[in-house]
Protein backbone atom coordinates (compact mmCIF):
# COMPACT_ATOMS: atom_id res chain seq x y z
CA UNK A 1 0.00 0.00 0.00
CA UNK A 2 2.80 2.52 0.78
CA UNK A 3 2.01 5.94 0.98
CA UNK A 4 -1.25 5.59 -1.04
CA UNK A 5 -3.91 6.94 -0.11
CA UNK A 6 -7.79 6.44 -1.36
CA UNK A 7 -10.24 9.69 -0.94
CA UNK A 8 -13.96 8.40 -1.25
CA UNK A 9 -16.51 11.45 -1.90
CA UNK A 10 -20.24 11.13 -1.72
CA UNK A 11 -22.37 13.79 -1.05
CA UNK A 12 -25.83 12.25 -0.22
CA UNK A 13 -25.51 10.24 2.78
CA UNK A 14 -27.82 7.18 3.40
CA UNK A 15 -28.90 5.18 6.84
CA UNK A 16 -29.44 2.11 4.73
CA UNK A 17 -32.67 -0.35 5.86
CA UNK A 18 -32.09 -4.10 4.25
CA UNK A 19 -35.21 -6.15 4.88
CA UNK A 20 -34.79 -9.95 4.44
CA UNK A 21 -38.42 -11.53 3.67
CA UNK A 22 -38.87 -15.10 2.43
CA UNK A 23 -41.76 -13.86 0.20
CA UNK A 24 -43.92 -10.26 -0.10
CA UNK A 25 -47.29 -10.18 -0.54
CA UNK A 26 -48.76 -6.56 -1.98
CA UNK A 27 -51.26 -5.26 0.34
CA UNK A 28 -50.88 -7.70 3.37
CA UNK A 29 -48.97 -6.91 7.12
CA UNK A 30 -45.27 -8.21 6.16
CA UNK A 31 -42.97 -9.66 8.66
CA UNK A 32 -39.06 -10.58 8.79
CA UNK A 33 -36.28 -11.11 11.68
CA UNK A 34 -34.15 -11.14 9.38
CA UNK A 35 -33.01 -6.84 8.84
CA UNK A 36 -30.11 -4.60 9.97
CA UNK A 37 -29.57 -1.16 9.56
CA UNK A 38 -26.11 0.08 8.32
CA UNK A 39 -24.03 3.70 7.14
CA UNK A 40 -24.54 3.81 3.53
CA UNK A 41 -24.35 5.61 0.20
CA UNK A 42 -22.29 5.28 -2.55
CA UNK A 43 -19.15 6.82 -0.96
CA UNK A 44 -19.62 4.78 2.50
CA UNK A 45 -19.82 1.93 0.46
CA UNK A 46 -16.34 2.55 -1.86
CA UNK A 47 -14.52 3.64 1.53
CA UNK A 48 -15.92 0.37 3.30
CA UNK A 49 -14.84 -1.80 0.72
CA UNK A 50 -11.41 -0.36 0.44
CA UNK A 51 -10.72 -0.90 3.94
CA UNK A 52 -11.31 -4.58 3.58
CA UNK A 53 -8.83 -4.68 0.70
CA UNK A 54 -6.69 -3.37 3.03
CA UNK A 55 -6.28 0.41 1.63
CA UNK A 56 -6.11 3.57 3.25
CA UNK A 57 -9.35 5.28 2.88
CA UNK A 58 -11.45 8.41 4.11
CA UNK A 59 -14.76 9.55 3.06
CA UNK A 60 -15.85 12.76 3.43
CA UNK A 61 -18.99 13.68 3.14
CA UNK A 62 -22.02 16.41 4.87
CA UNK A 63 -24.10 15.50 7.86
CA UNK A 64 -26.85 16.97 9.02
CA UNK A 65 -30.19 16.46 12.03
CA UNK A 66 -30.65 14.24 14.69
CA UNK A 67 -29.46 11.03 13.57
CA UNK A 68 -25.52 12.70 12.85
CA UNK A 69 -24.62 10.41 15.90
CA UNK A 70 -26.10 7.43 15.12
CA UNK A 71 -24.43 7.53 11.38
CA UNK A 72 -20.68 8.49 12.86
CA UNK A 73 -21.33 5.70 15.51
CA UNK A 74 -22.45 3.24 12.73
CA UNK A 75 -18.95 4.73 11.10
CA UNK A 76 -17.60 3.94 14.16
CA UNK A 77 -18.13 -0.07 14.23
CA UNK A 78 -16.83 -0.39 10.47
CA UNK A 79 -13.71 1.52 11.65
CA UNK A 80 -14.11 4.22 8.73
CA UNK A 81 -12.15 7.37 8.92
CA UNK A 82 -14.93 10.18 7.82
CA UNK A 83 -14.37 13.65 7.77
CA UNK A 84 -17.96 16.00 7.01
CA UNK A 85 -19.12 19.00 6.98
CA UNK A 86 -22.52 20.44 9.16
CA UNK A 87 -25.17 20.29 6.66
CA UNK A 88 -28.37 21.09 8.56
CA UNK A 89 -30.01 18.71 5.99
CA UNK A 90 -31.19 15.81 8.17
CA UNK A 91 -29.84 12.08 7.19
CA UNK A 92 -31.90 10.14 4.72
CA UNK A 93 -33.29 6.56 4.89
CA UNK A 94 -33.04 4.30 1.96
CA UNK A 95 -34.72 0.85 2.31
CA UNK A 96 -34.18 -2.22 0.88
CA UNK A 97 -37.00 -4.94 0.42
CA UNK A 98 -35.42 -8.42 -0.58
CA UNK A 99 -37.86 -11.16 -1.43
CA UNK A 100 -36.69 -14.15 -1.17
CA UNK A 101 -39.58 -16.09 -3.12
CA UNK A 102 -38.02 -14.59 -6.30
CA UNK A 103 -34.57 -13.25 -5.12
CA UNK A 104 -35.81 -9.42 -6.31
CA UNK A 105 -34.23 -6.82 -4.80
CA UNK A 106 -36.40 -3.45 -4.02
CA UNK A 107 -34.88 -0.15 -3.20
CA UNK A 108 -36.94 2.89 -2.02
CA UNK A 109 -35.16 6.25 -1.85
CA UNK A 110 -35.65 9.02 0.12
CA UNK A 111 -34.48 12.08 -1.58
CA UNK A 112 -32.38 14.41 0.47
CA UNK A 113 -33.44 17.63 1.87
CA UNK A 114 -31.26 20.70 0.58
CA UNK A 115 -28.50 21.56 2.60
CA UNK A 116 -27.22 24.68 3.83
CA UNK A 117 -26.13 27.80 1.65
CA UNK A 118 -22.67 27.29 3.58
CA UNK A 119 -22.17 23.74 3.28
CA UNK A 120 -20.43 24.32 -0.05
CA UNK A 121 -17.69 26.48 1.05
CA UNK A 122 -17.10 23.71 3.90
CA UNK A 123 -16.89 21.04 2.10
CA UNK A 124 -14.31 22.83 -0.28
CA UNK A 125 -12.29 23.37 2.72
CA UNK A 126 -12.24 20.18 4.07
CA UNK A 127 -11.56 19.01 0.40
CA UNK A 128 -8.62 20.68 0.43
CA UNK A 129 -7.36 19.87 3.52
CA UNK A 130 -7.85 16.05 3.40
CA UNK A 131 -5.96 15.60 -0.60
CA UNK A 132 -3.29 13.15 -0.64
CA UNK A 133 -0.11 13.95 -1.38
CA UNK A 134 -0.28 10.61 -3.44
CA UNK A 135 -3.22 8.21 -4.06
CA UNK A 136 -6.78 8.20 -5.73
CA UNK A 137 -9.54 10.63 -5.51
CA UNK A 138 -13.48 8.53 -6.22
CA UNK A 139 -16.55 10.78 -6.43
CA UNK A 140 -19.61 8.87 -6.61
CA UNK A 141 -23.14 9.60 -6.64
CA UNK A 142 -25.69 12.11 -6.90
CA UNK A 143 -25.35 14.73 -4.17
CA UNK A 144 -27.72 16.37 -2.32
CA UNK A 145 -29.66 19.28 -3.40
CA UNK A 146 -28.23 22.75 -2.73
CA UNK A 147 -24.77 22.38 -3.89
CA UNK A 148 -23.70 24.25 -6.86
CA UNK A 149 -23.02 22.32 -10.47
CA UNK A 150 -19.26 23.11 -9.92
CA UNK A 151 -18.42 21.47 -6.85
CA UNK A 152 -17.46 18.24 -8.78
CA UNK A 153 -15.40 19.65 -11.49
CA UNK A 154 -13.68 21.96 -8.83
CA UNK A 155 -13.22 18.60 -7.03
CA UNK A 156 -11.67 17.23 -10.26
CA UNK A 157 -9.62 20.13 -11.11
CA UNK A 158 -8.04 20.40 -7.63
CA UNK A 159 -7.19 16.50 -7.59
CA UNK A 160 -5.92 16.56 -11.13
CA UNK A 161 -3.24 19.89 -10.14
CA UNK A 162 -2.28 17.76 -7.13
CA UNK A 163 -1.19 14.74 -9.79
CA UNK A 164 -4.11 12.52 -8.18
CA UNK A 165 -5.67 9.27 -10.22
CA UNK A 166 -9.08 10.51 -10.38
CA UNK A 167 -12.32 8.36 -10.84
CA UNK A 168 -15.89 9.39 -11.00
CA UNK A 169 -19.21 7.47 -10.96
CA UNK A 170 -21.17 10.19 -11.73
CA UNK A 171 -23.68 11.52 -14.48
CA UNK A 172 -25.48 14.03 -15.59
CA UNK A 173 -24.28 17.47 -15.56
CA UNK A 174 -21.88 16.76 -12.49
CA UNK A 175 -20.01 14.19 -15.26
CA UNK A 176 -20.30 16.39 -18.13
CA UNK A 177 -18.65 19.60 -16.79
CA UNK A 178 -15.90 17.51 -14.78
CA UNK A 179 -14.32 15.85 -18.09
CA UNK A 180 -12.95 19.22 -19.36
CA UNK A 181 -10.50 18.20 -16.33
CA UNK A 182 -9.31 15.16 -17.70
CA UNK A 183 -10.27 12.68 -14.99
CA UNK A 184 -8.35 9.28 -15.00
CA UNK A 185 -11.41 7.11 -15.63
CA UNK A 186 -15.31 7.25 -15.43
CA UNK A 187 -17.14 4.51 -13.99
CA UNK A 188 -21.40 4.91 -14.74
CA UNK A 189 -23.17 2.37 -14.82
CA UNK A 190 -24.74 1.80 -18.45
CA UNK A 191 -28.24 3.70 -17.69
CA UNK A 192 -26.51 6.58 -15.98
CA UNK A 193 -24.60 6.67 -19.43
CA UNK A 194 -27.39 6.93 -21.46
CA UNK A 195 -29.50 9.25 -19.35
CA UNK A 196 -26.08 11.68 -20.02
CA UNK A 197 -25.15 11.34 -23.67
CA UNK A 198 -27.59 8.96 -25.48
CA UNK A 199 -31.32 10.07 -23.89
CA UNK A 200 -33.48 8.62 -27.01
CA UNK A 201 -30.84 5.61 -27.28
CA UNK A 202 -31.30 3.09 -30.34
CA UNK A 203 -33.84 -0.41 -29.09
CA UNK A 204 -31.62 -2.72 -31.16
CA UNK A 205 -28.38 -4.16 -29.34
CA UNK A 206 -26.47 -3.84 -32.06
CA UNK A 207 -26.95 -0.78 -32.77
CA UNK A 208 -27.11 0.97 -29.03
CA UNK A 209 -23.71 -0.77 -28.59
CA UNK A 210 -22.45 0.78 -32.02
CA UNK A 211 -23.83 4.03 -30.68
CA UNK A 212 -22.10 3.77 -26.56
CA UNK A 213 -18.53 3.27 -28.30
CA UNK A 214 -18.71 5.97 -30.74
CA UNK A 215 -19.71 8.13 -28.07
CA UNK A 216 -17.40 6.24 -25.40
CA UNK A 217 -14.36 6.66 -28.04
CA UNK A 218 -15.10 10.68 -28.40
CA UNK A 219 -14.93 11.06 -25.13
CA UNK A 220 -11.63 9.48 -24.29
CA UNK A 221 -10.43 11.40 -27.56
CA UNK A 222 -11.60 14.85 -26.19
CA UNK A 223 -10.70 14.10 -22.62
CA UNK A 224 -8.16 12.05 -22.32
CA UNK A 225 -9.95 9.62 -20.00
CA UNK A 226 -10.67 5.66 -20.28
CA UNK A 227 -14.41 4.71 -19.60
CA UNK A 228 -15.98 1.56 -17.93
CA UNK A 229 -19.56 0.67 -17.99
CA UNK A 230 -20.93 -1.57 -15.95
CA UNK A 231 -24.42 -3.68 -16.88
CA UNK A 232 -25.26 -5.17 -13.79
CA UNK A 233 -24.69 -8.68 -14.03
CA UNK A 234 -24.22 -8.79 -18.04
CA UNK A 235 -20.79 -8.19 -19.56
CA UNK A 236 -18.79 -4.88 -18.55
CA UNK A 237 -18.24 -2.51 -21.77
CA UNK A 238 -14.87 -0.82 -21.92
CA UNK A 239 -12.76 1.76 -23.96
CA UNK A 240 -9.45 2.48 -23.69
CA UNK A 241 -6.97 4.04 -26.12
CA UNK A 242 -9.38 3.79 -28.55
CA UNK A 243 -10.43 0.20 -28.16
CA UNK A 244 -13.52 -1.35 -27.41
CA UNK A 245 -13.48 -4.37 -25.09
CA UNK A 246 -16.72 -6.55 -23.96
CA UNK A 247 -15.64 -8.37 -20.41
CA UNK A 248 -17.60 -11.43 -19.54
CA UNK A 249 -17.57 -12.38 -15.82
CA UNK A 250 -19.29 -15.22 -14.11
CA UNK A 251 -22.29 -14.55 -12.33
CA UNK A 252 -23.33 -15.37 -8.75
CA UNK A 253 -26.98 -15.98 -7.21
CA UNK A 254 -26.64 -12.70 -5.37
CA UNK A 255 -28.23 -12.28 -1.65
CA UNK A 256 -28.23 -8.15 -1.77
CA UNK A 257 -26.95 -6.32 -4.47
CA UNK A 258 -26.97 -2.79 -3.25
CA UNK A 259 -23.52 -1.83 -2.93
CA UNK A 260 -22.23 -4.11 -5.69
CA UNK A 261 -21.21 -1.02 -8.08
CA UNK A 262 -19.50 1.04 -5.26
CA UNK A 263 -17.94 -2.68 -4.61
CA UNK A 264 -16.83 -2.71 -8.30
CA UNK A 265 -15.66 1.29 -8.25
CA UNK A 266 -13.76 0.20 -4.75
CA UNK A 267 -11.88 -2.76 -6.55
CA UNK A 268 -11.31 -1.21 -9.56
CA UNK A 269 -9.27 1.79 -8.22
CA UNK A 270 -7.39 -0.68 -5.08
CA UNK A 271 -6.32 -2.53 -8.26
CA UNK A 272 -5.08 0.17 -10.27
CA UNK A 273 -3.09 1.36 -7.07
CA UNK A 274 -1.36 -1.81 -7.22
CA UNK A 275 -0.25 -0.88 -10.74
CA UNK A 276 -2.56 -3.62 -12.93
CA UNK A 277 -3.47 -2.95 -16.03
CA UNK A 278 -7.37 -1.84 -16.86
CA UNK A 279 -8.59 -4.96 -17.59
CA UNK A 280 -7.06 -6.85 -14.73
CA UNK A 281 -8.63 -3.88 -12.80
CA UNK A 282 -11.87 -4.80 -14.53
CA UNK A 283 -11.79 -8.01 -13.21
CA UNK A 284 -10.80 -7.51 -10.23
CA UNK A 285 -14.00 -4.62 -9.73
CA UNK A 286 -16.23 -7.75 -10.76
CA UNK A 287 -14.80 -9.61 -8.42
CA UNK A 288 -15.27 -7.31 -5.89
CA UNK A 289 -18.71 -6.46 -6.80
CA UNK A 290 -19.90 -10.13 -6.94
CA UNK A 291 -18.88 -10.98 -3.53
CA UNK A 292 -20.54 -7.89 -2.39
CA UNK A 293 -23.75 -9.41 -3.75
CA UNK A 294 -23.33 -12.52 -1.59
CA UNK A 295 -24.02 -10.48 1.44
CA UNK A 296 -26.99 -8.94 3.18
CA UNK A 297 -24.94 -5.39 4.06
CA UNK A 298 -24.65 -3.64 1.53
CA UNK A 299 -20.69 -2.42 0.64
CA UNK A 300 -18.83 -4.97 1.87
CA UNK A 301 -17.00 -7.94 0.70
CA UNK A 302 -16.26 -9.98 4.18
CA UNK A 303 -18.13 -11.19 6.61
CA UNK A 304 -18.75 -9.11 9.31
Amino acid sequence: MGDSTFLAVCLNPTLQKTLRFSSITKDHVNRTANHRLDASGKGINVARVLGQLGKRALHLTQLGGSLQPLFLQLCEEDNLSIRWAESHSPIRFCYTLIDGSDRSVTELVEEALPVDPMTEGRILDLFEQSLPERGTLTISGTKANGFSDMIFPTMTKMAKERGLRVILDIRGKDLTESLPFEPDLIKPNLAEFLSTYIPNPPQEPNRLKEAVIQVAQDLERRYHCRLVLTRGAKAVWVVSGGEFRELEFPSVPPVNTTGSGDAFTAGLASALDDGRDLYDAVAEGARCGRLNAQYLKPGTIVDN
